[in-house]
């Protein structure tokens, strides 16, 4: 007489496997959280108009792993110790330039210069200038410069050019935020501006 390999299960057993499924998606799900994709809100209205406050952004932490970062891309960082900023509080800006370029503010149009070419920034909050602060910055290796579009309620490289000229480490960088994701209404990609294609390397 033969037995049936396909018994009904136990409520014990379906209790087991649900409770090992839970603790493989939490696994999956800190994995990813922790390597790969990360979840942003917005904290501040330091990147207006491109994002607001309490905005959701999605970051690609995987994003530096293979290649360096690039000028016009929105990064989330660990700001530098000489930043002050609060225990574990990251930043949201905009990369302006990246090792080896000149920022320079400002040409005799109130523009900021990227090796002598002026970025015309459409991105800024309405009513803001470029910056109300002069430098003229060349970026070590291995560190970017970068900026909140809405400069004047942006605490950035400018507050900070006595630590570094104000460069952040590319080692500090969590990732690229490369996604709006809420509100749904405005949802949309965060794609380099074009000004940025015209910026020559640096000499």
């Amino acid at each position: 007489m033969s037995t049936s390999t396909n018994a009904p299960k136990t409520g014990r057993a379906r209790w087991i496997e649900f409770l090992i499924l839970i603790v493989v998606a939490v696994v999956v799900a800190a994995t990813v959280r922790t390597f790969l994709l990360q979840t942003f809100y917005i904290p501040s209205s330091s990147m207006e108009r491109t994002l607001l406050l309490d905005d959701k952004v999605l970051v690609n932490k995987t994003a530096y792993w293979f290649q360096p970062p690039g000028r016009g891309e929105v990064v989330v960082f660990e700001p530098p110790p000489a930043w002050s900023a609060a225990p574990g509080q990251d930043y949201i800006k905009r990369v302006i330039g990246v090792a080896g370029d000149r920022v320079v503010c400002c040409d005799k149009d109130r523009r900021i210069t990227v090796n002598g070419q002026a970025l015309d920034e459409d991105y800024l909050y309405p009513g803001d200038a470029p910056s109300d602060k002069s430098f003229d910055v060349t970026v070590g290796a291995g560190s970017v410069f970068v900026l909140g579009d809405h400069r004047s309620a942006s605490g950035d490289s400018r507050e900070h050019l006595d630590a570094a000229s104000g460069t952040v480490p590319e080692d500090r960088l969590v990732g690229r935020a490369f996604v709006l994701f809420w509100p749904a209404a405005r949802a949309r990609t965060l794609t380099v501006p074009a000004t940025f294609a015209d910026v020559p390397a640096p000499r």
